[in-house]
């Protein structure tokens, strides 16, 4: 475990309030090392420590409180899946974000840190720009990936595992989703089936800033900590089914 000096590789960004701090966890030192310069360099970002493993991961970030945590997935010890649970289970309010790095992007591993409530993930060859990009969507409440790379990974294992009743795509939200209202389940239901904020807007014939609310209002109600994670609910739950396309 590594506790960076703060004072090095420091970027502010004025018109954010602050650097995003980072937590960097990857059980390859040069991999933990080349990602963590490469954030030190970046402005507006604060790299606030480092860990080998999941154990460590979740000790430093109840110490440090990061604002996005980049997650290995798979880790000698406990797994990326089983620290982001408990760093999202223990975090005190704002809880971070965690960026899940991974090889394959349809690693069964990756399902299973969206269920643990993952921001989002991001592929290990992935370009310098691409990985700053990515902090900074997740940093700002954001998927990471498009919503139909989201559709794809979760119609993938949902058809792997079963889970979740079968349900009629238009019959109403699902007994495990009764706290929602009608618009907040058709919102989800189009999240869930790729569509971005934008789309669902043009298709429920509302504002843009209605769909956030409405997802926002979601989430709050079924205790979730990401739109990824929203998504695998309406799959689990049978809002939506694998390979549903219907309209409303």
């Amino acid at each position: 475990m590594t506790d960076p000096d703060p004072a090095v590789g420091r970027a502010t960004d004025p018109a954010a309030g602050g650097p995003i701090r980072l937590l960097v966890v990857d059980d390859q030192f040069l991999v933990r090392s080349g990602l963590a310069a490469l954030l030190r360099a970046a402005p507006g970002m604060e790299v606030v420590g480092e860990a080998s493993d999941g154990a460590e991961a979740v000790a430093l970030a109840a110490r440090t409180r990061p604002d996005v945590v980049l997650m290995d997935i798979r880790m000698p010890g406990m797994t990326g899946i089983q620290a982001t649970e408990r760093i999202l289970a223990e975090a005190v309010d704002p809880a971070p974000r965690v960026l899940v790095l991974t090889t394959f992007d349809l690693d069964e591993y990756v399902y299973g840190a969206l269920r643990a409530g993952a921001s989002g993930f991001l592929l290990k060859d992935a370009g310098p720009e691409r990985l700053l990009a990515a902090v900074t969507a997740v940093h700002g409440g954001d998927a990471l990936f498009a919503p139909a790379v989201t559709r794809r990974l979760v119609e993938a294992f949902t058809r792997m595992s079963d889970t979740g009743p079968p349900g009629a795509p238009d019959a109403g939200p699902p007994p495990g989703l009764t706290a929602l209202t009608g618009r907040e389940a058709e919102v989800l239901k189009l999240v869930a089936r790729g569509l971005s904020n934008a789309e669902a807007a043009d298709r429920l014939f509302i504002s843009e800033a209605t769909v956030k609310t409405h997802l926002n209002r979601t989430m709050t109600k079924l205790g979730l900590t990401s739109r990824a994670q929203a998504v695998v609910v309406a799959y689990e739950t049978g809002l939506v089914t694998p390979g549903s396309t219907g309209g409303m």
